[in-house]
């Protein structure tokens, strides 16, 4: 019988495929991090997906001040072992002076990252890289004030396509990244009737400039500017991932600070609003960092009536909830029932993704979370939370 060869093969396949109306695009396996599909749908693997995870924040910015520091590496087994699907994480320095390696030795800076992203891929965990959590420090680098995130023409703008461009064609092809988010809460800075005596701090010392001015003070057409380049830069290298702007949920006020420069206070028609102006299309997701406690409409935080609220404005803008923070404070006995209290709120709506903050930050002592502390707890309820939503898949 003669041989056939593997290219022989591989046209016979392509001529089944067209025969049956199929092509080699249309078998390949959407396996790489998660999506939004027309429906509005976050999927994984092709199907709806339901997953709460961990804020891990300091993960990568550890290793970057000291690479001797690998601790992310127990901390990533931890995670994996209570089956906790992914973690969000700082993707870039915090203060001026910690970008000093990015510039001097990138080589060394990228083999930091990769041994963090390797790490979550042995551990099956994803992630999600944030890439600009302290935004004013990205200006303090290039010497511009903070409004020249509203500029596609700064140098801070350039900085960060450069970056966002370097990091997402480096890992795009790992299976561990789930999606790309620009940063941190950069919505609760925008529209501030107090601008002035809001603005960042100067710390000299850690790369800051010695005074803030005006030109520090920020819009929403100046995050609206961020969030365009961040999303277009993203798009150009991979076109299917969730892209999510980082949001917390708006300022009770918000809608108002941007229209008329007040505190006063929004109307639920005026939140929802707001909230799907802060993350515009083509951002995957409705994204929200929601801490209990927080008076809104004129009452006392009730997550019975926020979290469907919110769950609303994402059906109808098509961009699934991404409650991208969430945590209590304190010792078990009081933080846990009103842990418990939110978390069942957010299984009950069927928010498609959760990230519980926060996993090993020492800073933090009252918010850390580890297997071996007093909020062990909340690993433990992850894990069974998980495995029912897993249900709804």
């Amino acid at each position: 019988m003669r041989k056939v060869g593997l290219s022989t093969l591989a046209a016979w396949l392509v001529w089944l495929l067209v025969l049956s109306g199929c092509s080699l695009l249309d078998k390949e396996p959407d396996t790489l991090g998660l999506r939004v599909n027309e429906e509005g749908i976050l999927t994984r693997d092709g199907k709806p997906y339901h997953g709460v995870g961990l804020n891990f924040f300091s993960m990568f910015n550890r290793t970057l001040d000291d690479p001797n520091d690998k601790s992310y590496a127990e901390g990533l087994k931890e995670i994996g072992s209570f089956g906790i699907p992914f973690v969000r994480f700082a993707a870039s320095p915090y203060w001026p002076v910690s970008f000093k390696l990015y510039f001097d030795d990138r080589k060394k800076y990228y083999e930091l990252m990769d041994d963090v992203v390797e790490t979550a891929e042995k551990e099956g965990v994803g992630l999600i890289p944030s890439f600009v959590w302290a935004e004013t420090s990205w200006p303090d680098v290039m010497k511009e004030p903070r409004n020249a995130w509203g500029d596609v023409n700064s140098k801070t703008m350039d900085m960060m396509r450069t970056y966002v461009k370097e990091v997402v064609s480096r890992y795009k092809d790992s299976p561990a990244i789930w999606g790309w988010e620009l940063g941190n809460e950069f919505n609760l800075q925008v529209d501030l009737p107090n601008a002035k005596d809001a603005r960042p701090p100067v710390v000299p010392e850690l790369g800051t400039p010695t005074e803030r001015t005006e030109k520090d003070d920020v819009t929403s057409e100046t995050m609206a500017a961020l969030q365009a380049e961040f999303a277009k830069t993203v798009r150009e290298i991979d076109p299917s991932r969730i892209i999510l702007t980082g949001n917390a949920l708006p300022r009770p006020s918000a809608w108002h600070q941007r229209e008329n420069n007040s505190w006063v206070q929004d109307t639920k028609e005026n939140f929802t609003a707001i909230l799907k102006d802060q993350n515009p299309p083509p951002y995957s997701m409705l994204t929200v960092h929601y801490y209990p406690g927080e008076a809104r409409f004129g009452a006392p935080d009730d997550p019975t009536v926020l979290i469907p609220l919110m769950m609303e404005a994402a059906a109808e803008a098509k961009q699934p909830l991404f409650i991208g923070e969430i945590g209590v404070s304190g010792p078990e006995e009081t933080g846990r029932p009103v842990f418990e209290s939110y978390m069942g709120e957010i299984e009950k709506a069927q928010v498609p993704l959760t990230a519980v903050w926060v996993y090993d930050l020492p800073n933090q002592p009252e918010n850390t979370i580890l297997g071996s502390n007093e909020r062990r707890y909340q690993l433990e309820m992850l894990q069974e939370m998980n495995k029912r939503m897993s249900k709804l898949e």
